[in-house]
């Protein structure tokens, strides 16, 4: 698998390099949306987060699987479970100190 995610990333990145891919959304449309308060747009769609993307319709049916199980593993290790850790945190805090006030910033992808 690690071979796998390796070689589609190098594919990935050739094909950026080369003009034959691009990424549907720049760093500023990032900025405008989130600025903007338009955190429902399609950009900050989970399906669209900067959690590497292994899933590709051109791979033969055994590497589309190999995708699906890595593209899983990421969401789960990168988003959601870190999701969780800062979840239990924030809420520890809270808990630990109630009459202290504080900022806390979140990424949105």
């Amino acid at each position: 698998q690690v071979v796998f995610a390796l070689n589609q990333t190098l594919l990935q990145q050739e094909s950026l390099r080369a003009g034959s891919f691009q990424i549907p959304y720049t760093t500023e449309d990032l900025i405008k949306h989130y600025n903007c308060g338009d955190l429902s747009s399609m950009i900050f769609n989970h399906d669209t987060s900067q959690v590497p993307n292994f899933i590709n319709v051109t791979l033969p049916a055994h590497e589309r699987i190999t995708a699906q199980e890595i593209d899983s593993y990421f969401r789960q290790e990168l988003i959601y479970k870190r999701n969780e850790r800062m979840g239990k945190r924030v809420k520890d805090l809270l808990e630990e100190y109630p009459a202290k006030s504080f900022f806390f910033a979140f990424g949105a992808g």
